[in-house]
């Protein structure tokens, strides 16, 4: 079932830098360029740019880039450090991916026609940021963009495209909006702003009490409570067990994408728009799935589970699986791939039939998954074999084989309301429960317990195991969270079962109206009969579980229980009369130790003492839901006459009171005796359990302690490497100082420029001549204005980088002044020519001077 995700590893850590992803292609830079216009200077995040650039030429999409922005913009390295209020784009014939803050770069694995550069970057956002990352896709052709733009929103992150219509190419936008992947849809220059909004609006900073709105404080303290109401009667799917956490985050960015200051004020908007609760009850659905998810898991099943679940399957038996939260399908295909490969290894591969049911509370997942229908990228997940044999290449992806997609059947269904499916060989639950609250996993995990057969396997997420139910299944690989079903019987009192939807639409005046002068139906007539025959002639009993709560009463047990007095207590050890209830608590503690009935004559009613009465303690293991419980059963035996009773009295030369005291006495003695020696016997037991844990947690404590020796002596070597890297940044420093005092020194106007003639470096002089400003770093030379008579200047730059001759020339200047120009090429300490150096030397005073001398 898909549910609120977010990354199983938990969001990244709040002082992580947030990233932007924006992808585009064709048309791209025009609307980049908008975008990045609009970004202020010191928004806190970083930016980093996809594009689908031609891998045989030199790309300048930086240098066009940085024109119209208030930001860097640099060009991304293998390993580069992300940081805020940059802009990094994409080099050319490389794949960009983010981990851990930074950026990698990989070569791509497919040919130039196939790439999905963008999909690759927002997924890596996805597993990197969780629900802090934000994906938008812009101007370009094709679909790329859109899985990654799922991804990113499977994790609760923000989506953003353009209007389509408002790009120079449509596609992109049109089909990531087509698959419902987009939270906002606005102009390229609109979209900072927005996403500013948003990411202000989720900072962990709650509102003071005094600070809530008059608004919020007239309205529903527990704004949660009603949406899930309105949820609840619009989509007749109770989300309310689920984690008050997820719901929260889930609403919380709804909230954000309207733009809403609070939950109060979404519920108000939910009321007047019910529509958006579709659209939120969709949101809370989003799943993440793939083919063959988690590798390790999927070996450890096929090497080792399923071959030993075929071992002991007798030929022509069918295996039955359950896959919990299909989403869109990937998993049960997976697992009926799996099946298939691992019956090709029998002997006779067709000895067994697979039926496999895979259920989701998604109607839009399911209908994904009926079609079968894969897009090209899923060749990254399956491996080429299995490709090959079990799909089909259709139109823009891969198709599902048509025997695989036999074994399989999808239906809508709801974990939490409607009946499970049993007589299963496995059943798959992965990345469901850790969704549910405490409550909820204690009632899920024996109801798997109760679908499976004997010996059959359940497997759950990464992050989730079977809690309190250890002792219902037997771990098989607790790494790949793989559990089989053990023989332990299942507590009725821990079954909740459900067996239908609780729709309130349904009612009883739906049902087909039978006339009274109907004849009873003869089933009805038979049931009917069997119901008097039991209520008047079957003997008063009652059904127990093992604690002595009672589950169920059968005929009139006045004469045998009442009520104690205060607190309402079903238990039969409180409502036995006294007369019985010593008795009746050790035959029952016998039964469940020796799973055999006890019969106890001849006990005798202290309020009627002329009765005594029969009872029968009887262990049940038929019906299998019934296994575990105890049936007590009470019957009348023969009643003393009033004569009898006085003819008794009367020939007795003691006190009969003092007599049937100390019967009674000796007989709770006995019982004490037997109830003391048990209780001995489970102290001892949990006495050896505690010794045994006691061993256990000595032994982790000593795993522990050598785990903190090696952290200690890794976090030595760390604080050496960091002290070695604070003297090198320091020397680099000093070294940079050194070197910018000796330009200033100088009073020469010096500029530096590199092989595109962009500005890289320049001193304080240069500033009087060509008008510079910190944000033209990267601006080519041609662009800058000056107030040098010099024409030719850009053109001797490149003739001066082409031939490597120095080229000196005497400019003068607008404003009266002549400068020596020198250009010359700019060697590294390698000798490697990276861009040239212009110096401008003052040579007014002696133009002046030559003025004179000419004219005397």
């Amino acid at each position: 079932m898909p549910l609120p995700l977010t990354s199983p590893s938990g969001p990244a850590a709040p002082g992580h830098v947030r990233i932007v992803g924006l992808g585009a292609s064709a048309g791209g830079l025009e609307v980049l360029g908008q975008f990045l216009s609009h970004v202020p200077a010191a928004s806190g995040l970083a930016y980093v740019i996809v594009q689908h650039l031609d891998p045989t030429h030199k790309a300048m999409l930086a240098e066009l880039l940085q024109r119209g922005c208030n930001l860097p913009v640099r060009v991304a390295a293998e390993g580069m450090a992300v940081e805020p209020d940059v802009v990094y784009v994409i080099p050319p014939n490389a794949e960009l991916t983010v981990a851990s803050d930074r950026l990698h770069l990989g070569t791509p694995a497919q040919p130039r026609g196939l790439r999905l550069p963008i999909d690759v970057l927002f997924s890596s956002l996805a597993r990197d940021q969780g629900e802090r990352a934000i994906g938008v896709v812009l101007s370009g052709m094709g679909s790329d963009g859109t899985l990654g733009l799922q991804a990113i929103r499977s994790r609760g992150g923000l989506t953003l495209t353009q209007p389509p219509e408002s790009a120079p190419f449509d596609s992109m936008p049109r089909a990531a909006i087509a698959a419902g992947a987009v939270d906002i849809v606005a102009l390229p220059a609109e979209l900072p702003a927005r996403i500013l909004r948003i990411t202000a609006s989720q900072l962990p900073a709650p509102p003071p009490a005094a600070a809530l709105s008059a608004d919020d404080a007239h309205h529903d303290p527990h704004p949660l409570t009603t949406i899930l109401a309105m949820l609840r009667e619009r989509s007749k799917h109770d989300l309310s067990l689920y984690k008050p956490s997820t719901l929260k985050r889930r609403i919380d960015r709804r909230v954000a994408v309207h733009g809403l200051e609070s939950v109060a004020e979404y519920e108000q908007f939910l009321q007047r728009n019910p529509q958006e609760l579709d659209l939120l009850f969709k949101e809370m659905l989003i799943g993440v799935t793939s083919f063959f998810r988690d590798p390790p898991v999927w070996q450890a099943l096929q090497d080792t589970v399923l071959p030993a679940l075929l071992a002991r399957t007798a030929p022509g038996a069918q295996l039955r699986a359950w896959v919990v939260g299909c989403s869109t399908g990937e998993e049960a295909y997976s697992l009926a791939i799996a099946f298939r490969e691992a019956m090709d290894t029998l002997p006779d591969p067709k000895a067994f039939t697979l039926q496999i049911f895979a259920t989701d509370l998604s109607k839009d997942a399911i209908a994904f998954a009926r079609k079968g229908h894969y897009p090209a990228r899923i060749a990254n997940d399956i491996a080429p074999e299995r490709l090959a044999r079990f799909f089909g290449a259709e139109g823009d992806g891969y198709t599902v084989d048509k025997s695989l997609r036999a074994v399989v059947l999808f239906a809508q269904h709801d974990v939490i309301l409607d009946p499970p499916f049993t007589r299963l060989d496995l059943l798959s639950c992965r990345n469901v429960l850790i969704y549910f609250n405490a409550a909820l996993q204690r009632r899920l995990v024996p109801l798997f317990h109760y679908s499976l057969r004997a010996q059959g396997v359940l497997l759950l997420g990464g992050s989730e195991t079977v809690g309190r139910s250890l002792a219902l299944f037997t771990p098989l690989d607790p790494g790949a969270r793989l559990y089989q079903r053990s023989g332990q019987p299942l507590q009725l009192d821990t079954l909740y079962f459900p067996v239908h939807r609780h729709f309130p639409s349904r009612s009883l005046a739906q049902e087909p109206h039978v006339s009274p002068s109907s004849p009873p139906n003869p089933a009805n007539l038979q049931a009917m009969a069997e119901q008097m025959l039991l209520q008047q002639f079957s003997p008063p009993a009652v059904l127990v579980n093992d604690s002595g709560d009672i589950v169920y009463i059968s005929g009139r047990t006045g004469q045998y229980l009442e009520p104690a007095a205060g607190k309402a207590n079903w238990n039969i050890h409180v409502m036995a009369r006294p007369g019985l209830r010593t008795q009746i608590a050790a035959a029952l503690r016998q039964t469940l130790q020796d799973k055999r009935p006890v019969e106890l004559h001849g006990l005798r009613l202290e309020h009627d003492p002329r009765r005594t009465v029969d009872v029968t303690v009887q262990w049940i293991d038929e019906p299998k839901p019934l296994t575990g419980m105890v049936m007590i059963v009470f019957r009348d035996a023969a009643e003393l006459p009033a004569s009898g009773v006085r003819r008794r009295r009367a020939a007795r030369t003691v006190d009969p009171s003092a007599s049937d005291e100390l019967v009674r006495l000796q007989e709770e003695i006995r019982v004490l005796r037997q109830e003391m020696r048990s209780s001995e016997e489970e102290l001892q037991a949990a006495n050896e359990e505690l010794q045994s844990t006691n061993e256990e947690l000595q032994s982790a404590n000593e795993e522990l302690t050598t785990s903190k020796e090696e952290a200690q002596s890794m976090n030595e070597e760390l604080q050496t490497i960091n002290n070695e890297l604070n003297s090198k940044l320091d020397d680099l420093a000093l070294a940079q100082s050194d070197m910018q005092n000796l330009l200033n020194s100088t009073d020469i106007a010096t500029l530096f420029l590199d092989n595109a003639l962009n500005v890289r470096r320049y001193t304080e002089q240069v500033t009087r001549i060509i008008h510079l400003r910190e944000g033209d770093i990267g601006r080519p030379l041609s662009d800058l204005a000056s107030t040098l008579v010099y024409p030719e200047l850009n053109a001797d730059a490149r003739e001066t980088l082409r031939t490597l001759a120095v080229s000196e020339k005497q400019i003068a200047t607008t404003d009266g002044h002549w400068f020596s120009v020198r250009i010359m090429p700019y060697r590294t300490v390698a000798n490697v020519i990276q861009g040239v150096v212009i110096t401008l030397v003052d040579i007014t005073v002696a133009k002046e001077l030559e003025s004179r001398l000419r004219s005397a």
